[in-house]
C-alpha cells in the first residue's frame, strides 16, 4: 500500500485535472490519459460481500491486485486525496444479482442504496503502458482511439466464499520481435498484473475470434504481430455475474480510476 505522505512530494495536477473532467460528465476510455499515474479498476460491494472478495482477491492476486480498500461507507480513497469515488470515474456499472443493471457517468444514486459500501481498487495494466510506449512498443488502442480489447477466458480463478468466476485478459497486438520486450517491461509491475499470462494461440484460454471481444473494442492486428494477453482488471465483474452478487458497483471496462500516483511507485 502508498503512504499517504507519500503523495506530498508529487505533482499530481494531470490526474486531478482528468478527475474533475469525470466528475463534470465528461465520459471516456482512459488509456493514455494523465501519462505517468497509475489507473485503478474498482469493485464496491456491501460489507457483507466484501470478506468474499478481499478473499476472493488474495487468491487471485494476478487478476485482482489489490493497491487500496476503502473503510465502509466511505467514498474516498489514500491514492488520491480529495477525490471522490462516486463520481470521478468516467462510467460506472450497476449490478443487480448478477446481471448489469445501468450504465452511468455518477454512481451516487446508487451508492447511496447501502450504507455500508467497501471500495476495492485493483490494480490495472494501462499502468505499464507508458513505459511500453516509451520503449517504442506501440499500443494498438491507444494509436486507434479506441478501448483496450478484453476476453472472458476459460480459465477458472481460485474461488473463496460465495464467489467464483473465470480470469478476464486484456490484449495486445505486440510484434514478435518485441514480445519478450513487453513481457520485461510488464514484468517489473506485479502490482498491476505484472507479466502476460498468455502469448498467441488464444483458442488455448478458450478464447475463438478476437475480432468479438467480450469487453472493450477489437483492434487491427498486424501481419508478424502476435497477440499477447495481460490478466485484466474485469476479473471482478466476471466474478459478480458469474455468482450472481445482489449488489455491486464497478467501474465500465475500459474506464478507469486516475490515481495520483506514480506509475514509478509501483516498479519491482
Amino acid at each position: 500500500m502508498i503512504a499517504p505522505e507519500y503523495l506530498r512530494h508529487v505533482d499530481a495536477s494531470p490526474a486531478r485535472a482528468a478527475r474533475e473532467r469525470y466528475r463534470a460528465g465528461a465520459v471516456e476510455p482512459t488509456s493514455g490519459v494523465a501519462p505517468g499515474f497509475t489507473q485503478a479498476n474498482m469493485i464496491v460491494l456491501p460489507r457483507d460481500w466484501a470478506f468474499d472478495f478481499l478473499l476472493y482477491a488474495q487468491r487471485n492476486p494476478k487478476a485482482c491486485p489489490v493497491l487500496d480498500v476503502s473503510d465502509p461507507g466511505s467514498h474516498e480513497t489514500v491514492l488520491a486525496p480529495g477525490a471522490d469515488l462516486r463520481t470521478d470515474i468516467p462510467l460506472y456499472r450497476i449490478w443487480r444479482d448478477g446481471k448489469l443493471a445501468e450504465e452511468t457517468p455518477d454512481a451516487t444514486a446508487a451508492w447511496a442504496e447501502h450504507a455500508d459500501l467497501a471500495s476495492f481498487l485493483i490494480g490495472c495494466s494501462f499502468t505499464f503502458e507508458t513505459p511500453m510506449i516509451e520503449a517504442g512498443i506501440e499500443i494498438r488502442h491507444i494509436i486507434d482511439g479506441s478501448n483496450v480489447p478484453m476476453y472472458l477466458t476459460d480459465q477458472p480463478c481460485r474461488p473463496a466464499g460465495r464467489l467464483k468466476g473465470n480470469m478476464v485478459v486484456s490484449m495486445r497486438p505486440i510484434p514478435a520481435s518485441r514480445v519478450a520486450d513487453a513481457a520485461t517491461i510488464s514484468g517489473r509491475f506485479p502490482a498491476v498484473h505484472g507479466a502476460p499470462v498468455h502469448v498467441g494461440a488464444p483458442e488455448l484460454i478458450g478464447i475463438h475470434d478476437l475480432s468479438k471481444p467480450d469487453f472493450g473494442d477489437p483492434v487491427r492486428i498486424e501481419p508478424g504481430e502476435v497477440p499477447v494477453f495481460w490478466a485484466c482488471g474485469v476479473t471482478p465483474q466476471a466474478a459478480v455475474m458469474a455468482s450472481g452478487v445482489p449488489f455491486a458497483i464497478t467501474h465500465a471496462p475500459g474506464h478507469m480510476f486516475i490515481t495520483d500516483i506514480p506509475d514509478s511507485a509501483y516498479h519491482a
